[in-house]
């Protein structure tokens, strides 16, 4: 099969044909329709974050078509829709049965040499080990994952979209339905409009926020921020946007953080008002550290973290493909292009320069 490989940090993705084994116990082999580029994706390019050795087969929003099911899988079956999802979960780990499947440390120690449940790689070329990345590896034409990361979705979900579910959207929602429980009438501001905060701003919608606050630097996101939810736009590219969302609401109930910089994250602090939160969604460099002003603390304000939108893959999933269904969910809006494998190169270059919401990896 083809798939994009990675030697290593900086290197140029080289389409190769490439080896994949047949599923093991609790794996399926899945057709890929589509992949979004992700910045997590781009953390791993770039090396702004250790996520996978190398050589490496990237991706993981995925969505794609059961072509065949291992051992030991129950509720799943050949020609099934699923979306792919880089929190697979073992079942049996502390983890996992004290009800937080998103921090598997079996899933973890897989991501962390590459490989799946068993800790080895089902990708190769010439006899040489692929590495999969976060379980998923999806700049392919086929994956084998843990059965327990892919949620079967209705057919009528078309694919392309539906691979933006796997981590934009679940992450985004997530951060706002699940991470800070956002209620009806809140007051909320999103520092970074790509992928996972346009996703924050539609997720503060659907949860009834009434003043929803979107900042970016390029006007083209903040539009389509204006599209899914936002209610009041600044350029932080022109304006300080501190005094500007004081001057709308006084200091939010929820501020987001989407893009893991130490200088928005400080905006975003500098927002918060009376016993409001913070969280944080975007990433860090690994060993990052931040400073911050005290003195809002006798506020009781707060900060809290977030990974993956502390989201529930079996609940969140399934909801989420039918408020697109029913009209309530935007997803077409979000995709900027559609590439193939050949274009991964210079739309990862878009990505880092911030431009577009969602490039989407296609296959025919």
């Amino acid at each position: 099969m083809k798939a994009a490989v990675l030697d290593g940090i900086g290197s140029q993705f080289e389409v190769r044909e490439v080896e994949l084994d047949t599923p093991k116990s609790g794996e399926l082999l899945v057709k890929v329709a589509a992949s979004g580029l992700c910045a997590s994706d781009l953390n791993a390019v770039d090396g702004k974050r250790k996520l996978v050795p190398f050589p490496a087969v990237i991706g993981h929003e995925a969505a794609g078509v059961v072509v065949e099911v291992g051992p030991d899988v129950s509720g799943v079956a050949v020609g099934d829709h699923v979306i792919m999802s880089i929190v697979p979960s073992c079942g049996t780990c502390e983890y996992c049965t004290s009800g937080r499947p998103n921090y598997c440390s079996t899933a973890g120690n897989a991501m962390s040499v590459g490989g799946l449940f068993d800790g080895t790689s089902r990708l190769s070329q010439n006899g040489e080990k692929l590495n999969h990345f976060l379980t998923v590896a999806s700049f392919a034409e086929y994956v084998v994952v843990p059965a327990s990361g892919a949620v079967v979705i209705p057919k009528e979900m078309p694919l392309d979209r539906a691979a933006l579910i796997s981590c934009a959207v679940l992450t985004g929602y997530g951060a706002v339905m699940n991470t800070a429980k956002v209620k009806p009438g809140s007051t909320v501001a999103v520092f970074g409009c790509g992928g996972v905060g346009l996703n924050i701003v539609q997720g503060a919608r659907m949860a009834g926020a009434t003043t929803i606050i979107a900042i970016d630097v390029t006007q083209e996101k903040l539009d389509l921020a204006k599209k899914v939810g936002a209610t009041h736009v600044i350029n932080g590219a022109t304006s300080d946007p501190v005094p500007l969302v004081k001057e709308i609401c006084g200091g939010v109930d929820y501020a987001f953080e989407a893009l893991g910089r130490e200088s928005t994250i400080q905006q975003a602090w500098g927002t918060v008002g009376v016993d409001g939160t913070l969280i944080l969604v975007g990433l860090m460099k690994n060993g990052a550290t931040i400073t911050l002003d005290a003195g809002p603390f006798v506020n009781e304000q707060s900060i809290k973290g977030c990974y993956f939108g502390s989201a529930n893959l079996r609940k969140d999933v399934p909801a989420l493909v039918n408020s697109y269904l029913n009209g309530e969910l935007f997803l077409d809006e979000l995709i900027s292009e559609r590439i193939g494998l050949e274009g991964l190169n210079s739309a990862f270059d878009r990505l880092r320069a911030g431009e577009g919401a969602r490039n989407v990896l296609v296959f025919d």
